[in-house]
């Protein structure tokens, strides 16, 4: 068969929800490319409906405007595009990258981590360019990125991209992505950040270092919850990339490193090495409900109003499509989610995230109870006692920032002699000091702030005033965030109180004298 008279097509090498990808040869300038056929699967009645038929011819100039942008060996070359009255659906023809998607390395087995690390570069590279080009791409995944024959990553698959100033092209009312890879943000309805691309790339070098999704459930709709609520484990064959996946895989997408910090982090991950050859990839897990591990990651629950960093837009090309529209749908009604869960039954998500059970009152310590230590680290005592702790610990007195749990607390701590250079210190609860953890990083905002300045006192008011306001009736995790400067406060410090449980949560915002500034409930 022959595209407009010029493109010979010669095999499918994909195809997805929106449509397939065909190796084609280019009979006027004698050289192989790829030719995507944008169509949705499955629907050839649909191209009869003009609705449906201008939607998709939308999508097909975006991701041709989108690629069109962008000249950088990590993303895709697109070369012509093919549309005419005469055709039931366009074509865009692309470069044809030699070699075979993430997605199918990875079906051979996990990734060691230094080379994980150096494929991160190239992703990331691809999604720097793209945001700088005003484009967030939206759907980072294994299959959305293609491996050149000398191991360069590429990433792929524009389709769904959001461009500044363009409108979005949807399903009405729908959320587009793939469900397991969408950064939780996106499902309380903030789009358009370069953070949450950077959030699918780091469950995407979680996945490639553990062969397996750590949000993957049976059902779509379980996989959103688990998105929202679940906490991600550890990772246990990540090595040095541990740092960067930690970095990245925070629920508050101001919290994730810019991609300057990000890249230094994957750059030291791939100087590592190779390592030994990672086992096989391990059996799936049950769901870990947050607050249940304190050693996992922090839960995915709420997000916080979103921080516009200045490293503009970014994302990648195309190649294999594979747009979820059918399981994404179910996005649509996230505000439903619960609902749909209570109707799946728990075997929907493989077992009920479990919780961590009743938290003790926020209220000082009594005569008797300081022999055994504190129920929770969430009280005015507590808290100055683990900051005494870092202080100790780093010999600092100054702070990027510090994140208190009920049984655990982390803060970063500036290195002596290197600007812009932190320490991550933890605490667990009962410990006699604190220990470092990770080694040093670079943080681009570099702002520190004494934690002794914060008017803990008002911590017990601010918890109480969390659980009247916040609509988490029965939380199953509470935690305490001290930002250094915090954009939607003026860039002053803040504290921010937050309240999750299986479905979700929110968070309240306090100034350091503990007055709130800001609230947002569980069901904004």
């Amino acid at each position: 068969m022959v595209i407009d008279g010029r493109f010979e097509l010669r095999g499918r090498l994909g195809s997805g929800g929106m449509g397939t990808v065909w190796r084609a040869f280019d009979l006027a300038l004698h050289r192989e490319v790829a030719l995507k056929e944008v169509r949705l699967a499955g629907t050839d009645a649909a191209e009869n409906d003009t609705a449906v038929a201008g939607m998709m011819r939308e999508r097909v100039m975006r991701e041709a405007r989108a690629l069109a942008r962008l000249h950088h060996p990590n993303v895709v070359t697109i070369h012509h595009i093919v549309d005419s009255p005469d055709m039931p659906h366009p074509w865009l023809v692309m470069e044809l990258v030699p070699g075979r998607s993430l997605q199918d390395r990875l079906a051979d087995g996990p990734l060691p981590p230094a080379e994980a690390a150096a494929i991160g570069r190239g992703i990331l590279a691809a999604l720097r360019a793209a945001h700088a080009a005003g484009i967030c791409h939206r759907d980072v995944k294994p299959a959305n990125v293609l491996l050149r024959d000398d191991g360069t990553a590429v990433l792929t698959d524009f389709g769904i991209a959001v461009l500044e100033e363009a409108s979005r092209v949807t399903a009405t009312g729908g959320l587009v992505g793939s469900p397991e890879y969408i950064a939780p943000e996106r499902l309380h309805g903030r789009e358009g950040d370069p953070a949450s691309d950077l959030w699918s790339l780091g469950l995407l070098l979680y996945v490639a270092v553990e062969g397996r999704n750590p949000l993957r459930r049976p059902t779509a709709a379980a996989t959103l919850a688990a998105v929202m609520a679940a906490r991600i484990p550890p990772p246990r064959h990540a090595g040095p990339l541990a740092r960067a996946l930690q970095a990245l895989l925070v629920p508050d997408p101001a919290a994730r490193p810019a991609a300057p910090e990000l890249d230094q982090l994957l750059a030291q991950a791939a100087a590592a090495g190779p390592s030994l050859a990672p086992p096989p990839p391990p059996p799936p897990v049950q769901p870990v409900g947050p607050g249940t591990n304190p050693g996992g990651f922090p839960g995915t629950a709420p997000a916080a109003p979103v921080r516009r960093r200045r490293i503009g837009l970014i994302i990648g090309a195309i190649a294999v499509p594979v747009a979820c529209v059918a399981a994404v749908l179910l996005v649509t009604a996230i505000i439903v989610v619960p609902r749909l869960l209570k109707d799946a039954g728990d075997a929907d998500i493989g077992a009920r995230l479990p919780s961590s059970g009743p938290s003790a009152p926020y209220d000082e310590e009594g005569p008797g109870k300081a022999a055994a230590g504190p129920k929770t680290l969430l009280t005015p005592a507590a808290v100055r006692d683990v900051i005494k702790k870092f202080e100790a610990a780093s010999g600092a007195k100054q702070f990027a920032g510090m994140t208190v749990y009920e049984d655990r607390a982390t803060a970063d701590a500036p290195v002596r002699g290197r600007r812009a250079a932190f320490d991550n210190y933890t605490y667990e609860k009962g410990a006699d000091a604190a220990v470092k953890g990770r080694p040093s990083i670079g943080i681009t905002d570099n702002a520190t702030v004494n934690l002794n300045g914060f008017n803990w006192d008002a911590l017990p008011a601010l918890m109480s005033r969390a659980a009247r306001t916040l609509k988490v009736p029965k939380p199953t995790n509470k935690y305490v965030i001290i930002k250094a400067s915090w954009t939607f406060n003026g860039d002053r410090p803040t504290m921010m109180v937050y309240f999750t449980d299986d479905y979700g949560g929110g968070y309240l915002a306090a100034n350091a004298q503990g007055k709130v500034v800001t609230t947002v409930p569980a069901d904004s």
